[in-house]
């Protein structure tokens, strides 16, 4: 009996030498995780269609707002009647900007989106010697967030383009600088607080 105690005892002796040895070694014990509960959940960055209500006269129109770090457009009801959209495009581009300054509502908060551009902000036209499509915003457009102005670029892109069938806008601050062509790119979209803030400055041509 005692010699086999004896030899188990030189058993664990040695399965202990040996795994100090591999600790000296630099082998380290492999951590298990525990229960740490349910992986995060992505935000959707989707509306519902039925979330969308059009409002009497008014048009439906996409805005890029904030979500997931991204520019992801989104549907809104605009209230200014379909005519008049097509025709006075400042009218149009305020009630653009209108939809970006409202905070998102409880269905679009819900699907993660958010919005940076603050109020008060308003656009009026372009001025005698702006390039033809400029708009002129209240505040300096570098002086708006990177994300803002993403947001503010790629929202007039997408429905008041500078020309037709582009990606551009042309925009001015209140003072006498002159406006700049800011493009709405891909990266803009999904790097929107790290997009250039500051745009080429177009030929002057006498606005439309």
């Amino acid at each position: 009996m005692r010699r086999r105690l004896g030899r188990a005892a030189v058993a664990l002796a040695g399965l202990l030498a040996l795994g100090a040895g591999a600790a000296g070694c630099g082998i380290r014990p492999t951590s298990v995780p525990v229960d740490a509960g349910p992986a995060p959940s992505r935000v959707p960055c989707e509306v519902p269609d039925n979330a969308v209500t059009p409002q009497f006269e008014g048009i439906t129109v996409e805005v890029y707002l904030v979500c997931g770090a991204q520019l992801v457009t989104t549907q809104r009801s605009v209230r200014i009647p379909e005519a008049k959209g097509a025709q006075d495009r400042v009218r149009f581009a305020q009630a653009l900007l209108d939809e970006l300054i409202v905070q998102p509502s409880g269905d679009e908060k819900d699907a993660g989106f958010a919005t940076e551009v603050k109020g008060p902000l308003t656009v009026t036209a372009a001025r005698k010697n702006d390039p033809a499509g400029a708009l002129r915003l209240s505040r300096n457009p570098e002086d708006l967030s990177a994300l803002a102005l993403s947001q503010v670029v790629c929202t007039y892109a997408e429905n008041t383009p500078a020309a037709p069938g582009t990606q551009q806008v042309v925009l001015g601050g209140p003072g006498e600088d002159p406006a700049r062509g800011y493009t709405c790119t891909s990266e803009m979209k999904s790097r929107p607080d790290s997009a250039a803030t500051l745009g080429d400055i177009p030929r002057p041509t006498h606005s439309a």
